[in-house]
């Protein structure tokens, strides 16, 4: 990668200061783990609030194998690394709802 042109440089005072903020919890953990149909309603109920409270929450116990992880993550890393021309081949539409979308 080059050197970065000075006038796209902002003096510090000029530069954004961040935030840090507070949680008063953590993120919502769900444990998939069940056993019975009355873990299941809560396992729902968990995500559900998760969902409404937070956005979204960290999943345990899923049983998705470690490699099959890592194997997902690097092919994602794979295609989104690509160039935009590449991305837009696959472009989600009404037709396929599972493409890449960039807006």
């Amino acid at each position: 990668m080059g050197e970065i042109d000075p006038a796209f440089i902002q003096e510090t005072e000029y530069r954004p200061v961040f935030k840090t903020i507070e949680a008063d919890e953590e993120i919502p953990l769900i444990d998939l783990s069940v056993s019975t149909p009355s873990d299941t309603k809560e396992v729902v109920s968990k995500i559900g609030e998760a969902s409404k409270k937070w956005g979204f929450f960290q999943v345990i116990n899923h049983g998705v194998p470690l490699e099959l992880r890592q194997k997902i993550e690097k092919v994602a890393k794979e295609f989104f690394d690509q160039p935009m021309e590449e991305k837009r081949k696959v472009k989600r539409d009404e037709l396929h709802p599972m493409g890449y979308h960039d807006g």
